[in-house]
């Protein structure tokens, strides 16, 4: 158990554990009710989609720019700013639908709001582990704690949303989400931290930001690993858009039956980020990833053709447990070889592929199920995602090698005699979140 929890002997990343965890689960509570509102006011797929990439738009445009900054700034400073903005939005939607005045436009201007502020909060965020983190040998354990964090808020947080819309409404699910945001706040205030050195910047915001695309462009690994994550980002994950037409006319439920799928899906994620975090080297996450693509594109489509909800549920755990681990695996990667004057922006471009990708996947699933149903629309982006897992395994020898030499560099993998001790190509894998 130490090994799993080995990351929260540091303060500071056991406060910000502490406070983040109890707004994710407001967060989780407000997404699920976005959800079902949109889709109670409309009972429309198409709008449901388009919900889903006004909320993440703004990521996919503004975080690389965001990721500069993020380099350039005091990230403690970010995420303290963010929070409270968060917050303040959540507010909103409780005053609009407690007064029983909001519309679907009002949720829009308000998602396309969040969004904005998620494009700065997540790269920050992402960044800011190291910093929370003094021993490097760690991060890979934050990291994985990060995402056992999210899913356990998301096998909670959906149980009580679906208890909230059902008994008092969806009003005072936003309520809960705006005042579970001083948690994080609090745990922010509270840090003892050293100021991280910043290097001075002369050269433009447009030239730092060139330079990061060169880099993720440019390295084989880093581009492969962000080209993994965005195709299940548009092709796979828009499978939570769709969830409250499964839960309604496929599985015939209301609320209750979303908020299980929900945290059925949680419940899986949370069982392969603690296996992450329990591993003791991040040496061979390259089959984790591959194992991963391949568990949730499977899952995906199994769960297109369930007419059970516990069937459904088994799978739907099934499948969050795969995108987790993969998108996990390929985090503690990109933190691992990205040089620190690079990490914000890294990220940036990272959480683009796993976030900022999905308001298409989002618009797009929404369209096609409009036409052909939501669970053929779910089945055939299992499919691609299958396709682009095979690619990724076929491409994961020749992308280890290139890795190779910043593990040798940074002591993950030995030296003998200044050579590196022998060890088979199959044998080093590439690692991540």
């Amino acid at each position: 158990m130490n090994r799993i929890t080995r990351a929260l002997r540091h303060r500071n990343y056991r406060l910000f554990f502490g406070g983040q965890s109890i707004s994710l689960i407001g967060t989780w509570i407000t997404r699920i009710a976005t959800s079902w509102l949109v889709y109670r006011l409309t009972g429309s797929e198409l709008l449901l989609g388009v919900v889903g990439f006004c909320s993440q738009i703004p990521l996919l445009i503004l975080a690389p720019i965001a990721g500069v900054l993020v380099d350039r700034w005091d990230r403690h400073r970010i995420l303290v700013i963010t929070q409270i903005l968060s917050a303040l939005q959540s507010a909103a939607l409780a005053v609009l639908a407690l007064t029983h005045v909001i519309t679907v436009a009002e949720v829009i201007v308000l998602q396309l709001v969040q969004g904005v502020i998620n494009s700065f909060d997540t790269p920050a965020r992402q960044a800011f582990v190291v910093e929370m983190v003094a021993d490097r040998e760690d991060l890979p354990n934050a990291i994985a704690l990060n995402s056992s964090m999210i899913n356990a808020s998301r096998i909670i947080g959906p149980s009580i949303g679906g208890l909230l819309i059902a008994t008092v409404g969806e009003g005072w699910c936003f309520s809960v989400d705006a005042i579970s945001y001083l948690a994080v706040i609090i745990s922010l205030l509270m840090m003892r931290l050293t100021p991280a050195p910043r290097a001075h910047v002369d050269t433009h915001m447009l030239e730092e930001l060139r330079t990061g695309w060169r880099y993720v462009a440019g390295f084989a690994p880093v581009r492969a690993l962000l080209l993994i994550v965005a195709l299940v980002g548009v092709m796979g994950m828009p499978y939570a858009t769709l969830m409250p037409v499964i839960a309604s006319k496929v599985l015939h439920g209301g609320p209750h039956t979303l908020g299980i799928l929900m945290t059925a899906s949680g419940i899986g994620a949370l069982a392969g980020t603690l296996y992450l975090a329990s591993r003791h080297t991040v040496v061979g996450l390259g089959k984790v990833i591959v194992a991963g693509t391949i568990a949730l594109s499977f899952g995906l489509m199994a769960f297109s053709f369930s007419r059970s909800l516990w069937l459904s549920a088994i799978l739907l755990a099934v499948v969050g447990a795969g995108i987790m681990v993969q998108a996990a695996s390929v985090n503690t990667i990109l933190q691992t070889v990205v040089d620190e004057n690079l990490r914000g922006r890294v990220m940036a471009f990272y959480s683009v592929a796993i976030m900022g990708m999905q308001p298409i996947g989002s618009l797009l699933s929404g369209i096609v199920a409009d036409r052909i149903g939501a669970e053929m629309t779910i089945f055939y982006g299992a499919l691609f995602c299958l396709i682009g897992g095979i690619w990724f395994a076929m491409r994961r020898a020749m992308l280890a090698e290139h890795v190779r030499p910043i593990y040798i560099e940074r002591g993950i993998l030995p030296w003998d005699d200044g050579n590196l001790a022998p060890a088979p190509a199959s044998n080093v894998e590439i690692r991540g979140e």
